[in-house]
C-alpha cells in the first residue's frame, strides 16, 4: 500500500486507506489529527482512534450509512501546533475529506479556533478531545465531551461537600493550565472556598524539576485541605509524587480528566495515587449504565477484543456515532456541505442515554461530569 508522508494509519484496527488519493465512490472519509508519537498524548490518541475505528467497523459491517462505507484517515502532528495547522490545511484542500473528527492538541486547536479555520472553510470538526470554551465554541466545532469549566465546578463542589474549604491550585504553564487556574480561583471564591496557595509547574524538561520542588514547598507551607491539580503528563505526576512525600501532601488531591489514571499510577505508584479524585468529561465506560455504553462494550468485544475499555475509546466511539448520524441525515449523496448542514440542524441527538445539542446558534456536548477515584488496586471506580 502506498503511504503518504506524515500519515500514520492504525492498520492493526483493520481499516486500510491510501491517504491523499480520492476516495472510492462508496467511501466517505473522515480525518483525525491525534499524535501517537508524543508521550504526552499517545494514550488518548490511541484510544480515540480505536473507538472511531470500532464504531465505523460495526456500522460498515451492517452495510454502512445510506450505502456508504465510513473510513478514517489518521495524521500525527507530534503534538506540535504548527504541524496541526499545516495538516488541517492539507485536509481542507482534499475534497475527499468530508469532515474532521477527534482532533487532539490544545495549542493547535487554539490556533485553528482563533483563525476561524473551520468556519471560513465550511467544514465540521466533530468531537475534538477538548474542553476549552474558546475552542469548542468556535464556528463549526461540534463538541461531545463536557467543558473544563464543568469539570472544575464538579471537583470544587465535591471538595466543598467534604468540608475541604482551603485549597491549593497547582497548574502547568502551558495549554489549558494558566486559563483554568484563573477560572478555578474565581469559581472557588464564588463557592466560599479559600485558595491558600497557587503554584505553577514548568512543562519544559529543563525547568520541570525546579518548578515541582518550588510548588511542593508552596503547598506544604499553606497546609491546604485539598489540592487541585490542573496539569497532565509528566508535570502532574512529578508534582503528585513529590508532594505525597511530605506530610502536608497527604491530603485530598483532585484532578481533571486529562490526568490519566493509568499513567499516574505507573509514574507515582499505587500508594501515592490512591484516593485521588478525577473528573471525567465522558461517561464511565466500564459498566453498562446507559444504552450507548452497552453498544460500545459489545462493539469492542467484537471488533477490538484484545483492547481494554477506556474513556478515550468510548469518546472516539461516540464521536464516530455523531459523524455517522450526520451522514445519515445528509441523504443519498453526502458531501462536506450536507454533513455540516445536518449537524447544524441536528437539534437534540440521543446517542443512547445521553444527548448532544447542535444548532447553528448553539453547539453543546453531553454536559455531564462523572467523578471517579483511584482505589487501592490502582483502578478507577465511581
Amino acid at each position: 500500500m502506498r503511504m503518504m508522508p506524515n500519515i500514520f494509519l492504525s492498520l492493526s484496527y483493520g481499516l486500510f486507506l491510501c491517504a491523499g488519493g480520492p476516495a472510492q465512490a462508496a467511501d466517505l472519509v473522515f480525518a483525525q489529527i491525534a499524535s501517537e508519537s508524543s508521550p504526552a498524548s499517545k494514550a488518548n490518541a490511541q484510544g480515540l482512534t480505536l473507538g472511531i475505528h470500532t464504531y465505523f467497523d460495526a456500522i460498515n459491517a451492517k452495510g454502512g450509512v445510506n450505502g456508504n462505507q465510513l473510513k478514517l484517515e489518521v495524521h500525527d502532528d507530534s503534538l506540535q501546533a504548527p504541524k496541526m495547522v499545516e495538516l488541517t490545511s492539507q485536509l481542507i484542500a482534499n475534497p475527499a475529506v468530508v469532515g474532521l473528527l477527534g482532533f487532539l492538541n490544545t495549542a493547535g486547536l487554539n490556533t485553528l479556533a482563533k483563525e476561524n479555520t473551520f468556519g471560513k472553510n465550511s467544514i465540521a470538526l466533530i468531537a475534538p478531545h477538548q474542553g476549552d470554551k474558546n475552542i469548542v465554541g468556535a464556528e463549526n466545532v461540534f463538541p461531545l465531551r463536557s467543558g473544563f469549566a464543568d469539570e472544575i465546578d464538579a471537583l470544587l463542589k465535591e471538595a466543598k461537600g467534604w468540608n475541604k474549604d482551603t485549597l491549593a491550585i497547582v497548574n502547568m504553564n502551558i495549554a489549558f493550565g494558566p486559563t483554568l487556574a484563573e477560572l478555578a480561583q474565581k469559581r472557588a471564591t464564588d463557592m466560599g472556598l479559600k485558595v491558600v496557595a497557587r503554584a505553577v509547574l514548568d512543562a519544559s524538561p529543563d525547568g520541570q524539576a525546579t518548578s515541582i520542588s518550588a510548588a511542593v514547598k508552596s503547598v506544604a507551607a499553606a497546609h491546604p485541605k485539598a489540592i487541585l491539580v490542573l496539569a497532565a503528563g509528566a508535570p502532574a505526576s512529578g508534582f503528585i509524587k513529590a508532594v505525597r512525600a511530605v506530610p502536608e501532601g497527604l491530603t485530598q488531591i483532585y484532578g481533571l480528566s486529562v490526568l490519566l489514571h493509568a499513567e499516574l499510577v505507573s509514574a507515582t505508584g499505587v500508594e501515592k495515587a490512591r484516593g485521588i479524585v478525577l473528573s471525567q468529561a465522558t461517561p464511565y465506560p466500564f459498566t453498562s449504565s446507559k444504552a450507548i455504553i452497552t453498544e460500545y462494550q459489545s462493539a469492542m468485544k467484537t471488533y477490538a477484543p484484545k483492547a481494554a475499555l477506556s474513556f478515550s475509546s468510548l469518546e472516539g466511539f461516540m464521536g464516530a456515532k455523531i459523524a455517522a448520524e450526520a451522514v445519515r441525515r445528509s441523504g443519498a449523496n453526502p458531501s462536506r456541505e450536507k454533513i455540516l448542514a445536518a449537524l447544524n440542524t441536528m437539534s437534540e441527538y440521543n446517542l443512547g442515554g445521553l444527548s448532544v445539542h447542535y444548532s447553528a446558534q448553539s453547539r453543546k456536548g453531553w454536559g455531564g461530569v462523572d467523578l471517579t477515584i483511584i482505589n487501592s488496586s490502582g483502578n478507577l471506580q465511581k
